[in-house]
């Protein structure tokens, strides 16, 4: 099982980026697969699950409306478009497969490196 995540940088408040998850080893369709982030001083937050089996897609609250996850089945590949960046969202994203959310909790299984997002004010 292999998650490489990428696009991370460096962007201004307000901008936008995109991360890319390329998954390997694993049956694609069969996962639900997601993004946490990790930042100094504050535990590992969920930002978004994508549920493969019936489309469903979660997000944790403050990036609703901001963040939009999606998938490329043919390129094994998970998305992560974040608008209206906001300082408070720099951190290391990670994305996970095996994703859940149980009310406010965030499950993930195993996950990539992750890659780097820092938003200047």
């Amino acid at each position: 099982v292999q998650l490489v995540e990428s696009g991370g940088g460096l962007v201004q408040a307000g901008g936008s980026l995109r991360l890319s998850c390329a998954a390997a080893g694993f049956t694609f369709d069969d996962a639900a697969i997601g993004w946490f982030r990790q930042a100094p001083g504050r535990g590992r937050e969920g930002v978004a699950c994508l549920r493969f089996s019936d489309g469903n897609t979660y997000y944790r609250d403050s990036v609703k409306g901001r963040f939009t996850i999606s998938s490329d089945g043919a390129k094994k590949t998970v998305y992560l478009q974040m608008n209206s960046l906001k300082p408070e969202d720099t951190a290391v994203y990670h994305c996970g497969r095996n994703c859940a959310k149980y009310g406010r909790n965030w499950e993930f299984g195993s996950y990539g490196q992750g890659t780097q997002v820092t938003v200047a004010s």
